[in-house]
């Protein structure tokens, strides 16, 4: 889940990051300082950090948290600045919410050997997620010596001094906020922190002993250097691989090749106008609107962003069949509702191919398979994988809608089951419930709303991009 991001205190925080940074870097520097945080040039004349608090009241609400990211990337801050940050962004983003118990009855079962095994590793990554200088996590504990210099000593040095329990206490991990624990549960897991693949899958089973029943788990999903890495997602939600490569919004059945079998790497041989390939890595996030609309600016070298989300708008509504009013409706009730906040919500993919066959069903035959192309794909954060369908009377009829076909109606049954057992959700619409787009509007609304877990978006009165 995820809260809506706090963009008054997001500012304000940066406004506080920079009350520092103006002192690092002449006045010749600011520029180049704003266009690698992402921040709008500052103007000429003034003080430096009158020109920095400018150029940040000139930057708009949904650019903030890229800016924070990349603060957090390039900048050296304090701890405590770094953790108000990380805080902000962290919980109105997508996180697994880990009970204070669950956390409590791993610590009392986790052995630190096999991480004490790799000490300044260990360390670097308590460095990262906690406050280890006085006064630790803002009150939180009530330790007078510095708390970087106890686990020196009573955790690294002499590791029987302390509890596993004892020491999550001391860093605060029972009382932090969702999204620092979860973090710091991915980095005890990761390779770069204990690079012994059974140590690390030692760590994993025990942790997901005490994650299940809360709902959660660490997953594998992807391999670094030969070692795996893992990510906390919601239990028995989504899929543990990310995918490569996304074909979508096509005007045709794809000509495709391998370029490199090996590497899955994959070309569009013939009419690769008519199909779009987005072949960027999806993160923890999933696929964002924003995600999306970078790579179809750079993609496409456009540099205006308002004139490319209406372009990419275009070429992806275009790319829905003519004949379903009701696909038409979901495309444009989506963008239209979520217009004031589109680059923070999952991107919309029409016409999407799960599978890929170059023969036809009549040379397969019983071996074929089945739904090839579905209406959309969402992904969501957690590696959630969400087919929506659109189904007319094509679905379950034959002769041009004049008789039931049983037949038809069990294959898209199956191709569902076969989705559902691969950690894909699929959620179907008939598409006489979406014909009229008044009508639709108060049902996609609460659909959208449960399945992003925010409150509905009320249909706006601006323009969608690509709409008049």
């Amino acid at each position: 889940m995820g809260e809506q991001m706090d963009m008054a205190l997001l500012r304000r925080l940066i406004d506080d990051v920079l009350l520092t940074l103006y002192t690092r870097y002449t006045a010749k520097e600011l520029p180049a300082l704003c266009e690698r945080l992402g921040l709008p040039v500052p103007s000429e004349g003034n003080t430096k950090h009158e020109r920095l608090v400018a150029s940040l009241n000139a930057c708009p609400d949904n650019r903030l948290p890229d800016v924070a990211d990349a603060v957090l990337e390039q900048e050296k801050l304090d701890q405590a600045e770094r953790m108000a940050l990380q805080d902000a962004l962290w919980l109105g983003r997508h996180h697994v919410q880990i009970p204070s118990r669950t956390r409590r009855e791993l610590a009392r079962e986790f052995d630190l050997a096999d991480h004490l095994g790799y000490p300044d590793r260990f360390m670097a990554l308590l460095s990262r997620v906690w406050h280890l200088d006085n006064d630790p996590l803002g009150g939180w504990t009530t330790t007078t010596d510095r708390l970087r210099s106890q686990i020196e000593r009573h955790v690294i040095r002499f590791p029987d001094d302390w509890t596993t329990e004892h020491f999550f206490e001391q860093l605060g991990a029972f009382e932090a906020p969702h999204p620092r624990f979860g973090h710091f549960l991915e980095g005890l897991a990761s390779p770069a922190v204990l690079p012994d693949e059974p140590a690390q899958r030692r760590f994993v089973e025990l942790a997901n002993r005490h994650l299940n029943p809360a709902g959660a788990q660490l997953s594998q999903h992807a391999e670094a250097d030969g070692y795996p890495q893992f990510q906390l997602v919601e239990h028995g939600r989504g899929t543990a691989r990310r995918p490569r490569n996304l074909i979508f919004a096509t005007l045709g059945k794809p000509d495709i090749r391998f370029t490199s079998a090996l590497d899955n790497d994959i070309e569009v041989a013939e009419r690769a106008d008519e199909v779009l390939v987005y072949d960027r890595p999806i993160g923890k996030e999933g696929l964002l609107w924003r995600h999306l609309l970078s790579w179809w600016q750079e993609s496409r070298n456009i540099t205006d962003q308002e004139q490319a989300a209406r372009a990419l708008y275009s070429r992806m509504e275009a790319s829905l069949p003519p004949k379903s009013p009701g696909q038409k409706n979901l495309f444009w009730h989506y963008h239209h509702a979520n217009r004031d906040h589109l680059n923070d919500v999952p991107a919309l993919l029409p016409e999407i191919w799960l599978h890929w066959d170059p023969k036809t069903l009549r040379e397969r035959g019983a071996h074929v398979m089945q739904n090839l192309r579905m209406d959309f794909l969402m992904l969501l954060p957690g590696t959630r994988r969400v087919v929506l369908e659109v189904d007319g009377m094509q679905h379950y009829t034959r002769n041009e809608g004049t008789e039931p076909d049983s037949a038809k109606y069990a294959a898209t049954m199956a191709g569902d089951r076969d989705l559902k057992l691969r950690g894909y959700e699929v959620f179907r619409f008939g598409h006489d419930e979406l014909r009229d787009r008044d009508r639709a509007q108060p049902l996609l609304a609460s659909f959208f709303a449960t399945l992003l877990d925010r409150p509905p978006a009320g249909p706006s009165q601006v323009p969608q991009p690509g709409q008049g």
